[in-house]
C-alpha cells in the first residue's frame, strides 16, 4: 500500500507511521497553549522527530467539541512560522490541520506536504481546487455536524455503513476532478460527531473502512470517549488507553497513527509487528 506526497511516497506495506500532533493552539483539549510559540513548538517538534515520528501535523485552530471557528489570517499568524521552521532543518513529512483553502495554499508553499482537512475538503469549496493544483497527500476525515454542535446527540441509522459511503461518495469526487487516488488517505474520525457506542463500532471495524488499497489514518490520541471507558478525566491520565487502542488498531492493519506520545505508541507499533 502506497500513500502519495509532496514530497515522498510512503510504503505501507509493512510498517506503520507515527503523525506526531503539535498544536499550535491556546485552546487544545490536550495541550493547548504549550506550542503557541515558535521556539516552544519547535522544541516540541524536535523532539518528536527524534521520537521517530515520521510526519509532525501542525494546527492552528482547535476542534475540540464545543470549540468555534478563527479566522485564516490568525491560522496563518500561527502556523505558517512553524512549518517554515520545521522544514528549514527537517526533510521529512509535514502535515497542515486545517479547513480552509487560503491556510492550506499558504502552508503548502511554506514547505507542508499533506492537508489535512477534518471536513473531508468540504468545509471551503475551494479546498478541493488547492489539493488538484497540489500533489500533496490528503487526508479525508468523517464528520458529522461541526466542532461547536457535533457532540449534540450524534445519531446515525448504521455508522459503519454510513462511513463506509461517505468514504466512497468523497474518494469518487475527488479522483474524479483528477486527484490520484494514491493521494487519499481516510480518518473515521474519532471524536468527531460520535457516542462511545459508534467509536467502539468503528474500532472493531477499522479495517473494513477504507477504500481498496488505501491507507487509514487513526486519531484517539487523549480524546474524551476513553474517559468514558476508565476513569481519566483528565487527557494526560489516558496515555495508557492511547497505547492500547495504537496496538490494536495496527492488528486491524491501521498503518498512520496521529498520537500525542511518539515514542510509546511507536514501541507500541514495533512490538506488534513483530508478532504479526
Amino acid at each position: 500500500m502506497l500513500w502519495k506526497t509532496s514530497t515522498r511516497t510512503l510504503d505501507l506495506s509493512r510498517h506503520a507511521i507515527i503523525m506526531g500532533i503539535l498544536n499550535a493552539t491556546p485552546d487544545s483539549f490536550s495541550d493547548g497553549g504549550l506550542h503557541q510559540d515558535l521556539s516552544p513548538a519547535l522544541a516540541h517538534a524536535r523532539k518528536m522527530i527524534a521520537e521517530g515520528a515520521e510526519i509532525i501535523d501542525i494546527g492552528g485552530e482547535s476542534t475540540r467539541p464545543s470549540s468555534y471557528p478563527i479566522s485564516a489570517d490568525e491560522e496563518i499568524k500561527r502556523t505558517i512560522p512553524i512549518i517554515a521552521a520545521v522544514r528549514s532543518e527537517w526533510r521529512g513529512l509535514i502535515s497542515i490541520d486545517t479547513t480552509k483553502a487560503s491556510v492550506a495554499r499558504a502552508a503548502l508553499t511554506a514547505g507542508a506536504d499533506i492537508v489535512n482537512d477534518i471536513s473531508g475538503l468540504t468545509a471551503d469549496p475551494m479546498m478541493s481546487s488547492v489539493c488538484v493544483d497540489s500533489d500533496c497527500g490528503i487526508v479525508i476525515m468523517h464528520l458529522q455536524g461541526t466542532p461547536a454542535d457535533m457532540q449534540k446527540n450524534p445519531h446515525y441509522d448504521d455508522v459503519l455503513a454510513e462511513i463506509k459511503a461517505y468514504f466512497q461518495q468523497r474518494f469518487g469526487t475527488l479522483t474524479h476532478l483528477g486527484i490520484d487516488p494514491e493521494r487519499l488517505c481516510f480518518d473515521p474520525g474519532i471524536g468527531f460527531g460520535k457516542n462511545l457506542e459508534h467509536h467502539l463500532t468503528l474500532l472493531k471495524n477499522l479495517d473494513t473502512l477504507a477504500p481498496a488499497g488505501r491507507p487509514l489514518l487513526l486519531g484517539v490520541s487523549r480524546k474524551s470517549f476513553i474517559s468514558k471507558i476508565i476513569p481519566a478525566p483528565d487527557p494526560a491520565d489516558r496515555e495508557a488507553a492511547t497505547i492500547a487502542l495504537t496496538a490494536f488498531a495496527r492488528q486491524k492493519n491501521v498503518m498512520l497513527h496521529r498520537v500525542h506520545s511518539v515514542k510509546s505508541n511507536l514501541e507500541a507499533l514495533r512490538t506488534v509487528e513483530a508478532l504479526l
